[in-house]
């Protein structure tokens, strides 16, 4: 059995006491322990923000590009261990530890690639010279500069690679070293990512730390300088939000928390047409890939009453029995399990608070608490019952809501109090403004799915590096990747105001 360790100040180090026990959620196994206590987490802060900050900042763009470019090599370069290490520790089929392991390499590589574009800079200058006077030679600019603290990164436990490639590709390319902390249950493949990212020599001393198990004190270390970036639940979020140092110390915080993601399928929208089939097709992905157990899967879905039937007939004839849940150690599995024991339980005792208020349209609920969690599709018979717009089920589970119109639909969307992202499945221009004026200041991404791009339709589920990642209210409020934007949690925004000629030098 292995004890995980963690990477501070520069060398592996291990906790003391039994640690925490990771399993496989399938067998039940016992795979490795990790513990955090007694680590000195002040020491490895101020590491990082002594010796790694100013590593990290005296690289331009291109060189930080150039780092993460190797980085993802090295990740690549363990890729086979990855995906067994995967299906082991989070109970993926090999399809899904690929979308996780791939998803990650291409955003850092994304990322290495904008960095180019950046050039020889260090720095981003935020618009134009403005005059500030009468005298033209008295001007400002602003100016975006890299925090003088440690990115921490705390990571849910769905995406143990992506979710710490996506992080530290923006941090290291604005300049501030990372504390990355994973989420303990399934933190076997980022431990084994970093070794190799460790061993590649490309990391600048104190840049990079890693915690595993418990982050313990860690947020009573936090200072003024520093950034906190968390992906889970909200309730956790909240915790972080209003952790007594954080708060006093006005810690800059990005929260991706719940979401109760959804689907409408416009009025216009004929059965078998391109349009319909997307839809479909894109659903029983969302459902399925890694189990449901993605921030972005689609928990609802609003369509007119009239194609209710068709749809459900549709959707048993795609997941069922294709989509059994199984060992996806076992040959032609394409969906596995949920990613650790302790889950099972939560994603029950949900799912059953749905099914009071509506009926079992597809599959059945397991009659006890199973990480083999089957797919399963509900259809609403109040669509405005509360608790299906509160409650998440972090499975692979939908509910239907059959609507008579698309402004009903678009209201019924606001009342899950935000979401990372929205599919409108329609090819009319006119129903495609009007959800984008309704759903817009709901959601942190708005998809329009439609006959046009049926077949180059990434659908909902993937997360691109170009776009913003994130969403408003329940959906935690923050804002990741997006390109150049994604730069922004981690550098201070400098009003600069002087004579214009040394504006124009300190602009080069």
């Amino acid at each position: 059995m292995q004890s995980l360790q963690s990477y501070l100040i520069d060398r592996w180090q291990g906790g003391s006491g039994p640690g925490t026990k990771l399993h496989n959620p399938v067998s039940g196994e016992v795979l490795a322990t990790a513990s955090s206590y007694g680590l000195d987490l002040a020491a490895a802060l101020a590491h990082g923000r002594s010796v790694g900050g100013p590593a990290l900042r005296a690289l331009t763009f291109a060189q930080r590009g150039a780092l993460l470019d190797g980085l993802a090599k090295a990740i690549h370069g363990v890729r086979d261990e990855l995906l067994e290490i995967s299906i082991a520790n989070t109970g993926v089929t090999r399809s899904d530890a690929k979308f996780d392991i791939d998803g990650g390499t291409a955003t850092l590589s994304h990322y290495a690639t904008l960095a180019k574009i950046l050039g020889e800079r260090r720095f981003l200058w935020d618009g134009e010279l403005e005059q500030l006077g009468r005298s033209p030679r008295f001007a400002g600019r602003h100016v975006r500069l890299p925090l003088h603290g440690v990115a921490i990164h705390i990571n849910a436990f769905n995406f143990p690679i992506w979710g710490l490639a996506e992080k530290l590709a923006t941090a290291f390319l604005a300049g501030m070293p990372v504390l990355s902390k994973p989420a303990t249950s399934t933190a076997m493949p980022t431990v084994r990512a970093v070794q190799a990212m460790v061993d590649s020599g490309l990391l600048p001393k104190g840049s990079f730390s890693l915690l595993t198990g418990s982050a313990g004190s860690l947020l009573e270390h936090v200072g003024p300088q520093d950034v906190i970036a968390f992906t889970g639940s909200a309730d956790t979020g909240l915790v972080i939000r209003t952790h007594p140092k954080v708060a006093a110390q006005s810690v800059r915080v990005n929260i991706e928390a719940d979401s109760l993601n959804a689907v409408v399928v416009a009025a216009d929208v004929k059965e078998g047409s391109d349009t319909f089939d997307l839809f479909l097709r894109e659903l029983v992905r969302e459902m399925t890939q890694k189990s449901g157990q993605k921030c972005t899967a689609t928990r609802r879905v609003f369509l007119p009453s009239e194609v209710v039937d068709a749809v459900i007939a549709a959707l048993a004839d795609r997941l069922l029995p294709e989509y059994s849940a199984r060992d996806p150690r076992e040959e032609h599995v394409r969906m596995g399990a949920l990613a650790a024991p302790s889950q099972a339980g939560d994603v029950l005792s949900k799912a059953q608070a749905l099914a009071s208020l509506a009926d079992v349209v597809v599959g059945q609920l397991p009659n006890a608490a199973n990480t083999l969690f089957s797919p399963v599709v509900l259809k609403a018979r109040d669509v405005r019952a509360a608790a299906l717009h509160e409650v998440e089920v972090f499975g692979p589970l939908v509910t239907l809501f059959p609507v008579h119109s698309d402004a009903e639909a678009f209201e019924l969307v606001a009342l899950g109090g935000g979401t990372l992202v929205t599919t409108v499945y329609t090819d009319e221009l006119s129903t495609s403004v009007n959800a984008l004026e309704a759903i817009g200041p709901y959601t942190g991404r708005l998809l329009f799915g439609s006959g046009r791009i049926a077949e180059f339709s990434t659908g909902p589920g993937l997360v691109l590096p170009q776009m913003c990642h994130g969403g408003p209210g329940r959906a935690g409020g923050g804002l990741e990747l997006g390109g150049v934007r994604g730069l922004g949690l981690y550098l201070q925004t400098v009003a600069v105001q002087a004579a214009r000629p040394i504006l124009e030098k300190l602009s080069g």
